[in-house]
């Protein structure tokens, strides 16, 4: 890409950040469906500029040609559906040939814009459901449903809210592209690097530090990064060769790395941009999201720790006497890191005040500018050149989230025309008998299976509208419907054999794909497991009595501990497969939630405790 495209990809990413700043403020006042045309537009704009056609004709004249063919189409289409939809909704939906084919135009862009900016995966999931319609009276059974024009569904996909311009890519111009913006100031302004010497100085001395402060650090920056792959691709720079430096293989450096940069989307307050979507979705105030996610995120980090230090003793990892800052203390590193501490709490406590996630996000970024200029004591020329770097970083780092959303709503709007939604539903819950548990691994199957190659918000855009409806006609909270197939989008990032964020790792630490793959799946199988048990154990979704959910998380954390034993095959000493079963099935028993379960998972904990030789567990 040329000097003039990459200058007007910076142009043009400037203003739709600094477009959504000034609108979340009340500077800038529009309706949603302007705003919502007006984000899609700069985002195709955008991904043109920066994607070419294709890799074998980047940057030749052809190839030029065409993306500013495109990006003038975009623009085009969108500023004729800006100047209709007034039309059409004071009409009561009337449209004419004109608004079909405009809109045509409009899901072709779409569809291609979703080859480019996220894959060919979701590109044809998306052409398949678009076309759905124009076959479906051919189909057998189930499957078969009434017919419908080209141009109806067009219409239908474009001059309405359940289509394109749906709740996905709402989200996409509010939640979504505040907090990328929001994670662009942190990271502009030096949070990496304060939260990379929190992690390093928390992990100091221990076995296994490197892949402890990876485990803390890719957490931290996982939360906000909403990809997996992308937090692989930024993070795993650091802390990939400084766990292969300690000791451990290329292959489990990766799928540490894989594995946490995966489980950041579940950690809150942030989660990624997926739980924003589900809030919306689920018709429920973030902060209640966050607070059903905590428990189980944090199960899964607690037992991703356990794995890479079990896994260290087992490889006889000694711990490395070499101390970052050495004569700085951790309270003396969270005092000079005030300016990150003091907005990132900022956020958190007005959204658990009621405050929008997306306002709670500006006001944030105000006070980590405010912070910078105490912290600094000055203002300086810097503080203005960073937040146009941050503006614009986060607003580019939005593309591929938005043609994800973009290209959801073309899936959801089907579903919805042609009614294969509650049909999908259907054959899940008669394929169940309507048990429970089949119906739950039904679920999961399909959950992993289309998430597959996606990114997570694409994912679980997907499974939102056609696998979490089946949950929620037998009875499941909506919420916790939608829990369960979210943290299977998340895990189909490390799932083989189509496992983006391992394959990201495999290529940093120059290691098999395949077996970095493999290992990620078996590292994070804590989380294929938590789903079920925070169905079956509403504490972990801290919904219960307080004592109740007390001893969930107190059994959890023995259940995720064995179950680290059982991946690993270490406890005190490295564990016989026999034992290693046994433990395996005390850790499953500890997590469900029941005092007649926690008491065989505790007798399993206790039998191989006094087999497998006393020592010290987390020794140091």
């Amino acid at each position: 890409m040329d000097r003039l495209f990459r200058h007007s990809v910076a142009i043009v990413a400037f203003i739709v950040g600094l477009f959504h700043l000034l609108n979340v403020s009340g500077i800038v006042v529009l309706s949603t469906r302007d705003i919502r045309v007006f984000h899609l537009m700069m985002m195709l704009v955008l991904l043109f500029l920066t994607k070419p056609t294709l890799q074998r004709i980047a940057d030749t004249l052809t190839d030029r040609i065409t993306r500013l063919a495109l990006v003038a189409l975009a623009t085009a289409v969108s500023l004729y559906i800006m100047s209709r939809w007034k039309d059409i909704a004071m009409s009561g939906g009337e449209t004419d040939a004109l608004d079909a084919w405009v809109g045509l135009l409009l899901i072709a862009l779409v569809l291609e814009g979703a080859r480019r900016g996220v894959g060919l995966v979701l590109a044809l999931i998306s052409l398949a459901f678009f076309t759905y319609p124009f076959y479906s009276e051919l189909l057998p059974g189930a499957l078969s449903s009434r017919g419908y024009s080209v141009t109806r569904i067009s219409e239908f996909l474009t001059t309405t809210s359940q289509g394109i311009y749906g709740i996905p890519l709402g989200v996409s111009a509010t939640y979504i592209i505040l907090f990328s913006i929001y994670g662009a100031f942190l990271s502009e302004f030096g949070a990496g690097d304060f939260f990379f010497r929190i992690a390093n100085r928390l992990t100091k001395n221990m076995r296994a530090a490197g892949a402890k402060t990876a485990v803390i650090f890719s957490t931290l920056l996982g939360m906000i990064s909403g990809s997996a792959a992308g937090n692989v691709a930024v993070t795993g720079t650091l802390t990939i060769p400084m766990m292969k430096k300690e000791g451990y293989a290329p292959h489990q450096a990766g799928a540490i790395e894989a594995v946490v940069s995966t489980g950041g989307q579940i950690m809150p307050p942030v989660m990624g941009a997926a739980a924003f979507i589900m809030a919306e979705i689920v018709g429920t105030p973030y902060a209640n999201v966050m607070k059903v996610a905590l428990i189980p995120a944090l199960l899964f980090f607690t037992s991703l720790f356990f794995v890479v230090h079990l896994r260290g003793a087992k490889s006889n990892i000694q711990p490395l006497q070499q101390p970052l800052d050495d004569n700085e203390s951790i309270w003396l590193i969270l005092l000079k890191g005030g300016q990150y501490i003091i907005p990132f709490g900022t956020l958190i406590a007005m959204m658990l005040n009621g405050y929008s996630p997306f306002k709670a996000s500006f006001y944030s970024i105000l006070v980590l500018l405010a912070a910078d200029v105490i912290w600094q004591r000055r203002i300086s020329t810097g503080i203005f050149k960073k937040s146009v770097v941050a503006i614009t970083e986060g607003a580019k780092s939005v593309i591929p989230i938005a043609i994800a959303c973009a290209a959801a709503g073309i899936i959801a709007g089907t579903l919805g025309i042609t009614g294969l939604g509650s049909k999908i539903s259907g054959l899940i819950i008669t394929a169940s008998g309507g048990i429970t548990f089949l119906a739950l691994l039904f679920t999961m199957v399909t959950a992993i299976i289309l998430g597959m190659g996606l990114p997570t918000t694409a994912a679980y855009l997907i499974l939102a509208t056609v696998v979490a409806p089946a949950l929620s006609k037998m009875g499941v909270p909506l919420l916790t419907a939608h829990m369960f197939v979210f943290f299977y989008g998340c895990v189909s990032t490390i799932t083989p054999p189509v496992a983006l964020a391992s394959y990201v790792a495999a290529g940093i630490a120059k290691a098999d794909i395949n077996k970095v793959g493999w290992t990620a799946f078996a590292y994070g199988i804590t989380c294929y497991i938590l789903p079920f048990m925070f169905f079956y154990g509403p504490a972990l979704l801290m919904q219960g009595a307080w004592p109740e959910i007390a001893l969930a998380v107190i059994s959890g954390g023995i259940g995720v501990f064995c179950i680290a034993a059982f991946v690993v095959g270490q406890f005190h000493a490295p564990l016989p497969w026999p034992m290693r079963i046994v433990v395996g099935l005390a850790g499953i028993a500890s997590l469900h939630q029941g005092l007649a379960t926690d008491a065989i998972g505790l007798a399993g904990f206790a039998l191989v405790w006094k087999l497998n030789r006393p020592a010290r567990i987390l020794s140091t």
